[in-house]
Formats: structure tokens, C-alpha cells, sequence
């Protein structure tokens, strides 16, 4: 447990609103709505002022769905220094899912999105209050005894208070043991129902403290909040760590399109960017490949010497494509592509790749750009985490286990998910297979739960044979299932804007799919032959991390 008092989560935000409260601290991107650390602390005050009228105690439940925007920061900064729960949800999430969440965490205040709220009815949630608009914070619905509090009557009682501004010295927050629980964090999972994953302010301390030491965040630093802050990655980083170092975060509330993003990053020249596998896998197929796979471009690389003209072109290309002021991208929340990885390792892109997960706020490990190895998700957090592998086979390739400041307290309200997931001797398993080579990189191979049995009792990765495919003529994105007993079958959802670009049909673009499969089945093992692509016509339904549902599919 982070003991000393720099390490507090709470000082820590205490601090960074005295001594920054001149400075920009978050912005609306693309429009002029942006606050000072001053007026953020101001707003905050306001919440905490409606907060008390609203009835709110410590500990209790405020839940928050919409996208990345200023009001949804707030209120985020103002439940965390009141010192009740927070109950971020994903924006992507169902009614469905929406319900369950907000029922299952016991919330009793919702700030939402006006859109998302007309698919949910005041009437299905047990314990909720009051409902917010993450809009202009007017109230939605409430119940009938509920006790009355509104944003007009909280800014009134502001300048009541402060009937001159506040002031750095103004800035007091109610002390907060690092012990304490943060926020009740909804996981994504490809493999069935949401958990609520409980997590501590250590946690959250814990990943703003690597953010510290790795100089991924410092005063003045810039961060575009493309990620949604509801998951752990961006609102870790972009967000909480940025603003604790006293930096400006610049918030995209829309569907970060590469176009879009691109954009954003030529406009704000962030200083480090984070990003999910996706992303950058999409700027490299529809941006990169249509440049080096046309003559007289692909004849070029072929000629030692030249192709290193060619490839520095690209890397310069790329780097002011991304705003030519950050240190390195660091890509998580999913495996990166191999081909992409080896084409920007090749080129010297400054890019690594961390490993983390929702039960540990997020981070496991990660090593900067220039340190890291290829391919590895870098090494356990130093003095913060520690990973062991479990059960290898001939190959030492076993599970995953992990323990440090970083790690939850459990789930919510699920004592059996609870025993499954953590060893007697308090190491937390993260279902995920690989090996830690001598030097402590970790290596992923895949999923435990997506770990296919070859004929022989091989095992198979199946996202190892995706990544290949997806790479392939015609395919958007793929999965490889078992059938039939050991019979591997890929489906495959087809990238038609290719398809029709060149012309085909349904029974040429079969004829391609089948080509591919012979390609495919020429580079991999005999074990892991596929015997049939299957198209499936529409996009397979993800997370909203963008991970494929898996479990749908089997």
C-alpha cells in the first residue's frame, strides 16, 4: 500500500489544483469550452454543494454514462474528492447492460447522456434518486421523495460562498485513505456478463505514480482523451494521471475515425498518445499500405539501402501525421497486429505496447519505447506489480499471474467470481497465457478461455491465426472457431469497400476467401489448418474497447 503522503490520491489532485490554478486544464476539443485548473475547482465545489443537498454520504454510489466530455470530468474530480463511489459506464453499453450495472452497484445518483436515458425508465432502478443530464446538468427524473438539488442552486451557493472567485488556498478537499474504494468499474469482457471490478484509490495512486516516474505525463504535458474515460486505460492516463502532473487534457466526445483523430493530434500536438490496437491497425491498412504495396514504391523496398529512403520517408510521414510533438505511442487494451508492429519496429516509429486490465486500474507492465522488445507487452511495473507464469507447459507457456498496488479488491457483490479469480496466496489471475522471458518481458500467446486443443492435444492460439488473416486480402476482421470436434473454420466479416473497389461479386469474393485459406494454410502449422472460411455479412459485435465478442460466436 502507497503509504507516503505525495502518494495520496487525493493530495495529489489537492496539489495539482493549488499549484496549477491559472493553467488550462481540460477542453471540449473542438469547441472554446474549456476550464482552468481554478474554475475546474470551483465546479467542483459546486457539485459538492449539490451533493450534500441531494442527500449524498460518503461511500455511496454515483454512477456516469455518456462520452468524454468537461461536465463528465467534474463530476468524476467531484464524487472522488466528496468521497463517494464512482460508477463509470461504457457509452456503448446496452439499456440492457446499462440497467443491470446501475441496479447491481446500488447507484443512487446518474449523470447521463439525454439520448442514452430515453432507452431506460426511473421506475427499473432500484436505489437511483436522481438522474442528471451530462448536457447542461438539468434534472432528467427523480423520485418523488427525493430531496431537491439542481446546478442553479448549487452555482448560486457558490457565489454566496466565494462572492470574489475562489483562490489557490481556497482548494481543501476531505482527506481520503488510499485504502478508501475509488469507483465500481463494469468490465467489457469477451466471455460473458459484466463484473464490477472494486477498486481502490491505491490503484489509481498507484498508476498516476508510473506515470510520474516514466515522464509520460509533467506540467504542461498535452493529452488527447480519444480512449473513453469509462475505461481504465484513458481515464487513467489521458485523464487523471495528465491533470495530476498539470497538464491540459483536450476531450474528443466523438467516434475517434482516423480522419477525425488525426486531426485532433495536428491541432494539439499531444505529448504522448495513447491508443487501443485498432486505431493504429486501421491507419496502417487504409494510410500505409496503399503506399508501399504500389509500384514503383514495392520495387523500391526491395533494394537494399534504398528502402531505408523509403522507410524514413514514412516514419517522418507518420510522426507529423500524429503531431510531431509526442515521446511514443503506447498501445493497450488489446494485442497489436503483428505485421503492423514489425512494419513500425522496421521503420523506428517510437511505439511499445503495455499490458493491463480493468482489475488492476489498468496497468501490469510497461517499458518505454526505447527499451522495449519487439512483440512483448514490456515488463512488471517496478516496485508497483509483479507477474509470475503458472502451470507451464513444454514451452513455458502458462497463465499469467499478477500482484501489486494496482490490483482490486475484488468484484462487487460476486464473492464466487471473486474466489475464482485470485490464488490463496493473493496473486490475481488474468485468464491470459504467455511466458516471461529472462530479461521479465512478458510474452502474450492468448487467451486461457480462447485456447483451442489441436488433434494431438496441441495447443492453439486462435488469435495468432486471426492476426494473419486479418492481414490478407478482402477481410475486415476475423475468428477462428472449433467445429466438429478439432476442425478449426474461420469466419470472416469481408472488407467491402476493398471488395468492391476491385470489382468482385459473391462468387468471386468466395473464390478470394478460399485463396486465402490455401495461403494462410502455408504458413502455419499442420495443427492449425483451416479447413473452411465461412463470410459472415456483418460486423461481428465487440466491446466497447473494440474486442470481439467471442462467446457470441462458439
Amino acid at each position: 500500500m502507497l503509504t507516503q503522503r505525495e502518494d495520496n490520491l487525493i493530495y495529489m489532485f489537492e496539489r495539482t489544483f493549488r499549484e496549477n490554478f491559472a493553467l488550462e486544464a481540460v477542453t471540449d476539443y473542438g469547441t472554446t469550452n474549456t476550464l482552468t485548473f481554478g474554475q475546474l475547482a470551483e465546479e467542483i465545489w459546486k457539485y459538492h454543494y449539490l451533493f450534500k443537498q441531494a442527500g449524498v454520504k460518503k461511500g455511496d454510489k454515483v454512477a456516469l454514462m455518456g462520452r468524454n466530455n468537461v461536465h463528465w470530468v467534474t463530476v468524476y474530480l467531484a464524487t472522488m474528492t466528496y468521497g463517494a463511489i464512482l460508477v463509470p459506464i461504457m457509452q456503448d453499453f446496452t439499456a440492457d447492460d446499462a440497467l443491470h450495472i446501475l441496479n447491481h452497484s446500488d447507484s443512487e445518483l446518474l449523470f447521463i447522456t439525454d439520448a442514452i436515458w430515453e432507452g431506460i425508465e426511473l421506475e427499473q432502478l432500484d436505489a437511483m434518486r436522481v438522474v442528471y443530464s451530462l448536457s447542461d446538468l438539468h434534472i432528467i427524473a427523480k423520485r418523488s421523495d427525493a430531496k431537491s438539488a439542481d446546478y442553479e442552486a448549487a452555482s448560486k451557493a457558490f457565489a454566496k460562498a466565494f462572492p470574489n472567485g475562489m483562490t489557490p488556498d481556497d482548494v481543501h478537499f476531505a482527506p481520503r485513505d488510499n485504502k478508501e474504494v475509488l469507483s465500481i468499474n463494469y468490465t467489457s469482457g469477451t466471455t460473458g456478463f459484466s463484473k464490477g471490478v472494486i477498486t481502490p484509490c491505491n490503484a489509481m495512486a498507484g498508476n498516476i505514480k508510473l506515470a510520474f516516474q516514466s515522464k509520460l505525463v509533467y506540467p504542461g504535458c498535452r493529452h488527447v482523451a480519444f480512449l473513453p474515460l469509462a475505461h481504465a486505460y484513458g481515464c487513467a492516463f489521458d485523464f487523471m494521471s495528465c491533470l495530476a502532473a498539470g497538464g491540459h487534457c483536450y476531450l474528443l466526445g466523438r467516434t475517434p475515425a482516423p480522419k477525425i483523430l488525426l486531426k485532433a493530434f495536428e491541432e494539439v500536438k499531444p505529448t504522448t498518445i495513447l491508443s487501443v490496437p485498432l486505431v493504429l491497425e486501421k491507419i496502417y491498412k487504409k494510410i500505409i499500405v496503399p503506399q508501399i504495396t504500389k509500384a514503383p514504391v514495392s520495387w523500391v523496398l526491395k533494394v537494399p539501402f534504398l528502402d531505408e529512403v523509403i522507410y524514413k520517408k514514412i516514419r517522418e510521414t507518420l510522426i507529423n501525421a500524429f503531431g510531431a510533438s509526442f515521446r511514443e505511442v503506447i498501445i493497450g487494451g488489446a494485442p497489436l497486429n503483428a505485421e503492423v508492429e514489425n512494419f513500425l519496429h522496421k521503420i523506428k516509429f517510437p511505439l511499445t505496447v503495455g499490458y493491463g486490465m480493468t482489475e488492476c486500474a489498468p496497468l501490469i507492465s510497461y517499458t518505454p519505447y526505447d527499451h522495449f522488445k519487439p512483440f512483448s507487452c514490456g515488463r512488471p511495473l517496478d516496485g508497483l506489480m509483479e507477474a509470475r507464469i503458472t502451470n507451464p507447459d513444454a514451452e513455458g507457456v502458462g497463465e499469467i499471474e499478477v500482484r501489486g498496488e494496482n490490483c482490486m479488491y475484488g468484484y462487487y457483490n460476486n464473492p464466487e467470481a471473486t474466489e475464482q479469480i485470485m490464488t490463496k496466496d493473493g496473486w490475481l489471475k488474468t485468464g491470459d497465457l504467455g511466458i516471461i522471458d529472462r530479461d521479465g518481458f512478458i510474452f502474450i500467446k492468448g487467451r486461457s478461455k480462447t485456447m483451442l486443443l489441436g488433434p494431438n492435444g496441441q495447443n492453439i492460439y486462435p488469435e495468432e491465426i486471426e492476426e494473419k488473416l486479418n492481414n490478407m486480402p478482402y477481410i475486415s476482421e476475423s475468428l477462428v472457431i472449433q467445429r466438429e470436434g478439432t476442425k478449426l473454420v474461420a469466419l470472416v466479416y469481408p472488407d467491402m469497400e476493398a471488395a468492391d473497389k476491385e470489382g468482385l461479386n459473391e462468387q468471386t469474393l468466395q473464390e478470394a476467401m478460399e485463396q486465402n485459406r490455401k495461403d494462410l494454410n502455408a504458413r502455419i502449422a499442420a495443427y492449425e489448418q483451416i479447413s473452411a472460411i465461412i463470410i459472415h455479412n456483418t460486423e461481428f459485435e465487440k466491446t466497447p474497447k473494440k474486442s470481439i465478442k467471442r462467446f457470441l460466436y462458439l
